[in-house]
């Protein structure tokens, strides 16, 4: 009785593991998926934040940038299934998209247009985003939950802010 219960409790171990890690994956397939829709979709995002808020961002540069975004969210799923915390990385990354696609969506609703982005957000990155910090809030201590949430809000003012620095500086 105790072996099985050690084996049910190991499968059980191993299929949380497998699950964190797929669902971890889904972050980069649909942050490529939203750059794609940023750079093609409309007038691109590109052009949009120079209309908009005379923010100087060539298609180029706006690639790079999400290139090292791309690269930092793929090395951080890495890290944090070596270290040991798959899960917060997983509230911090839904929050992130949550964030990013509440805001393409109310862009969009307070200018009455579309804004490259709100396709992905709104099919993909809202849903993620709720889906993630929904599952995981169980899984977690509050204190723990809150802080990751905190850290997704926080990137998401770190990516405004250097976007926007970076548009004036050029």
């Amino acid at each position: 009785m105790l072996f099985s219960k050690m084996i049910s409790q190991r499968v059980d171990h191993l299929l949380a593991n497998t699950r964190t890690a797929v669902w971890s994956w889904l972050f980069p397939i649909t942050y490529l998926l939203h750059i794609a829709e940023e750079h093609c979709g409309g007038e691109a995002y590109s052009a949009y934040l120079l209309r908009l808020r005379g923010i100087q961002l060539s298609p180029a540069r706006f690639l790079v940038a999400h290139a090292i975004g791309l690269a930092l969210m793929i090395g951080g799923i890495i890290l944090a299934r070596r270290l040991q915390f798959p899960n917060l990385l997983s509230v911090i990354l839904g929050s992130v998209v949550l964030v990013n696609g509440l805001t393409h969506t109310t862009l969009s609703l307070a200018y009455t247009e579309y804004v490259p982005g709100l396709i992905t957000s709104i099919l993909l990155w809202i849903p993620l985003g709720i889906a993630t910090l929904a599952g995981y809030k169980r899984t977690m201590r509050e204190a723990r939950y809150w802080l990751g949430i905190a850290m997704g809000v926080a990137i998401n003012g770190i990516i405004e802010l250097v976007t926007s620095k970076a548009g004036q500086a050029f």
